[in-house]
């Protein structure tokens, strides 16, 4: 049997050790788990998973290699991945190139053949722990070291890492969503030119925004113009959007909400339709006056139900937090409208009587698969109402 070529400390002493692929060297990070059977591609390059290692529960990941389409930024933002079975060699006509040597030319690590069901286990029981994940090709660790590495970590409370992933300059979007049996995008190709004939202009704060969020603003007729995460109320108001979108992102929202938080108090205060999803919806509910607590082990997957209060209808949602809005903290005018059946957490808010509602989880990300995807259509008829009251 081959030695270990990787290995992952966690802060309480406990080591694992497994086989290395991807990037050399060494990593310390939040751990957390993923349930989803697929999608690790959009994990690794979701923005939210910034500051964590992923633990993917399923225990075939890589067998359909990687390609640029479906990518959610440029690059794999997650600091690295634990999985059970070593990646085998992609077997899906899509592949562009295998998952190792694409995680290594990114600079991010991975390890397999790690009791995977035992560390989410834990994670259940404990939380999230802190973690120093290493690769070296010789299998050369000082573990003790890395333990030291692993009980250093910061942590994510207090950590603004929204300013680290969130876009360095202003941009228009330019790509609808992916038109099944065509194979190829609806439109454009990523920055290209916006929706020919959008309706809406809308302003996406990215927070690390995922590409296909940007897509299903795009599909329902909006032509987006991304700011970045310190983005200010008169850079909004400059660009006249009929309506404000909040985009996912990771981190405590609490230290992106000092600057987030007052300017979109006064885009929802002028009366600006308003859609969040995930750090924005944390974001949201915090400019209402909500706070956030961060969970013991945070809710990361594709197979989550949400219950819709107004009607009962559940959603199969996919969803990627560590902090929650306490509902015990909305205040009077701020209904909560989604809820999760796994732990009655809330999933969803809209201020009443007005075009501003968020939700948790991510209406883009196809889970249901389109159980949720109406959210965009809410969001382009409250542009709509809104335009139809000006004019009255």
């Amino acid at each position: 049997m081959p030695h270990p070529t990787a290995c992952l400390a966690l802060a309480d002493g406990t080591v694992f050790h497994g086989m290395g692929f991807g990037a050399v060297g060494t990593a310390t990070a939040e751990l957390c788990f993923n349930t989803a059977m697929t999608g690790y591609q959009e994990i690794m390059t979701d923005p939210s998973y910034a500051g964590q290692v992923v633990c993917f529960t399923f225990p075939h990941i890589g067998n359909t290699g990687v390609t640029p389409e479906d990518d959610e930024t440029a690059d794999p933002v997650a600091a690295g991945m634990v999985v059970r079975w070593d990646p085998t060699a992609p077997s899906s006509w899509r592949a562009a190139e295998d998952l190792g040597t694409w995680l290594a030319r990114r600079g991010r690590i991975g390890i397999g053949g790690v009791d995977t069901r035992r560390l989410t286990r834990a994670i259940r029981q404990q939380g999230a722990p802190h973690v120093a994940l290493a690769h070296d090709p010789e299998g050369n660790f000082d573990l003790e070291a890395l333990v030291a590495q692993a009980r250093g970590f910061s942590g994510l409370v207090g950590l603004d890492l929204a300013k680290e992933v969130t876009t360095r300059q202003s941009y228009r979007w330019g790509e609808g969503k992916w038109a099944w049996g065509e194979g190829k995008w609806a439109w454009g190709e990523g920055f290209a030119a916006p929706r020919p004939d959008a309706r809406h202009r809308v302003v996406a704060i990215d927070y690390g925004a995922k590409r296909n969020i940007l897509r299903s603003l795009a599909h329902v007729g909006c032509d987006v113009t991304v700011l970045p995460a310190t983005a200010t109320a008169e850079e909004v108001r400059a660009l006249n959007p009929d309506g404000l979108f909040l985009s996912n992102g990771p981190g405590d929202p609490a230290a992106t909400g000092e600057y987030a938080v007052p300017v979109i108090r006064e885009m929802v205060d002028s009366g600006l339709p308003v859609f969040g999803i995930c750090l924005g919806h944390q974001l949201l509910a915090m400019a209402l006056g909500a706070r956030t607590v961060k969970m013991n082990h945070g809710h990361h997957g594709a197979n989550h139900p949400v219950q819709r209060r107004r009607d009962g209808k559940v959603e199969i949602t996919s969803m990627n937090h560590g902090f929650t809005v306490d509902a015990q903290t909305l205040p009077a005018g701020v209904e909560e409208t989604h809820v999760s059946l796994f732990d009655g957490s809330n999933c969803g808010i809209r201020l009443s009587g007005r075009p501003v509602f968020s939700v948790q989880y991510h209406p883009e990300a196809s889970p249901g698969p389109q159980d949720s995807a109406y959210l965009f259509d809410d969001f382009a008829a409250a542009m709509d109402r809104a335009k139809d009251d000006a004019a009255a």
